[in-house]
């Protein structure tokens, strides 16, 4: 008996200084964590928008109004010309295969999609990972806005048609349905 209490309460205090030492660590790394998320957020804002120079935050009050509808909407950023509206960049989340996938869409003041990208996700390597390819992710640029993005299995026909990744379908759809929520955030409340 008094072995078993003498290995716990050892284990007791080898818990107690790993988890000490992970907070430490924790706390020290926070800040560069942030930081490098923020710039990788800000190249990739430029890379589904591009021919910007800045980003900008949307108002306060416009942004919670947006958050309060829909809390899948995670961010919205006015990309900036020359000190003139470009266009959107719209991060949303939404349930894949995985875990949550997060996804920032490009759309151009005409109603354009000018680019996406897969930011964050927790899919199958090989299948659903395939998401952040170029080739699946550069079918939704030019797509206008004004018609909903549908997945589709077989080759395109339509101009609002994307394939599908072989093997991923629901990660397809989700990486759609994000696109599709910052299309209609982008139709019924940023291009008024």
């Amino acid at each position: 008996m008094r072995e078993i209490i003498k290995l716990g309460l050892i284990l007791l205090l080898i818990t107690s200084v790993a988890a000490s030492i992970l907070g430490l660590s924790n706390g020290l790394t926070e800040g560069k964590i942030e930081e490098v998320e923020a710039k990788a957020s800000e190249e990739a804002r430029k890379e589904v928008l591009p021919g910007t120079d800045s980003f900008k935050s949307i108002d306060d009050n416009k942004f919670k109004a947006i958050k309060d509808e829909n809390d899948k909407i995670l961010e919205v950023y006015k990309g900036m010309s020359d000190g003139s509206l470009a266009g959107y960049a719209i991060k949303t989340v939404t349930s894949g295969y995985g875990g949550d996938v997060e996804v920032i869409t490009g759309i151009s003041i005409e109603g354009k999609i000018t680019g996406i990208k897969v930011v964050k996700h927790l899919e199958t390597p090989g299948l659903g990972a395939n998401a952040t390819s170029a080739d699946f992710q550069d079918q939704y640029k030019g797509i206008s806005t004004d018609k909903e993005v549908v997945r589709v299995k077989t080759n395109p026909s339509k101009d609002n048609e994307i394939q599908a990744l072989t093997g991923a379908t629901i990660t397809s759809d989700t990486v759609t349905d994000c696109v599709n929520m910052a299309r209609e955030l982008f139709n019924d409340r940023l291009n008024k």
